[in-house]
């Protein structure tokens, strides 16, 4: 069962993975934690969900968590501001890749977005108006998520919900890699230090040695003119993952006339405060405002 928390007056600002956390005071909320979505080899799938306070129906957030898909946690949720500003966000626990390799990760995540569609009436959110964001591995996972509605190859077969759609009408991408087949020529030595073990990881092998599956888990090779709108935002310093990873899903989006929009953070790194700043902050949330809430404050 879970567990429902009203939160009333908090402050956390800690980093971690280089991801700044915080909620502003006075900001009411209702949050419910560990609600199962599925169960897979006896783990129990597990997500957090943020409800803004006297919002009716209103749009979902999916957030995705970083950690080079071998740790991290729904615990580091960024984006209290959305839940602040009338959107409910959904954050999502994934198997990691010591548990299980890829596209377990895809496939739980597309489970967490058909549970929440599958109980939307029950937790009272809109299953119509879903969004996804992440960040690093995060981000590559809600990349792949915008880029592969209906692809049934991902899709897998996880919960009780597999009636409802896993597709997503938004896409913010927090410095992700995109492209698994380049970005190891395009690292520098300590982004090589640190990508090439995650990616044995989560592959079973070398990309190289993995082409197919490094293929299948590269947004870049599944846009199509369908995908929803995408907000890039990549920091030019990037030393983990190349800004050009972005670039190249940049670029895929253009070349099928596709809405995006490529958010530099000039001198920015691999995370770090100033992809959660003020500008920022407003930024990712006017483009979800623009795409999935139709009044300024989340209401219908």
């Amino acid at each position: 069962m879970s567990k429902v928390r009203i939160v009333s007056t908090v402050i956390i600002a800690t980093t971690i993975s280089g991801i700044l956390l915080a909620s502003e005071p006075d900001d009411k909320y209702r949050r419910m934690d560990d609600i199962q979505y599925a169960e897979v080899d006896g783990q129990r799938l597990l997500l957090d969900l943020y409800l803004p306070a006297d919002v009716v129906n209103p749009p979902v957030v999916v957030w995705v968590h970083g950690g080079a898909w071998r740790r991290g946690s729904k615990s580091n949720m960024p984006l209290a501001d959305l839940v602040k500003h009338g959107f409910a966000v959904a954050s999502v626990d994934y198997r990691l890749s010591p548990v299980a390799k890829f596209p377990a990760q895809i496939h739980d995540c597309k489970a967490a977005i058909r549970y929440l569609r599958g109980n939307s009436a029950k937790y009272g959110i809109n299953a119509e108006r879903i969004g996804v964001a992440g960040s690093s591995a995060g981000g590559h996972l809600a990349a792949l998520i915008g880029v592969t509605n209906h692809h049934k190859g991902l899709e897998g077969e996880l919960g009780d919900h597999r009636d409802q759609s896993s597709s997503v009408q938004a896409t913010v991408d927090y410095f992700g890699p995109t492209n698994f087949m380049t970005i190891l020529q395009q690292s520098t030595p300590h982004g090589l230090s640190v990508r090439v073990p995650a990616l044995e990881l989560l592959l079973g092998d070398a990309p190289e040695k993995e082409p197919k599956l490094s293929r299948l888990a590269s947004p870049v090779f599944h846009v199509g003119p369908d995908d929803p709108p995408l907000l890039l935002i990549h920091g030019d310093q990037d030393p983990q993952v190349p800004i050009n990873q972005s670039h190249e899903l940049h670029s895929k989006y253009k070349n099928h006339r596709l809405s995006v929009h490529f958010e530099v953070v000039h001198g920015g790194a691999h995370g770090g405060d100033a992809f959660f700043d003020s500008r920022r902050t407003e930024l990712v949330r006017d483009f979800f405002r623009q795409h999935l809430a139709k009044q300024s404050d989340g209401t219908r």
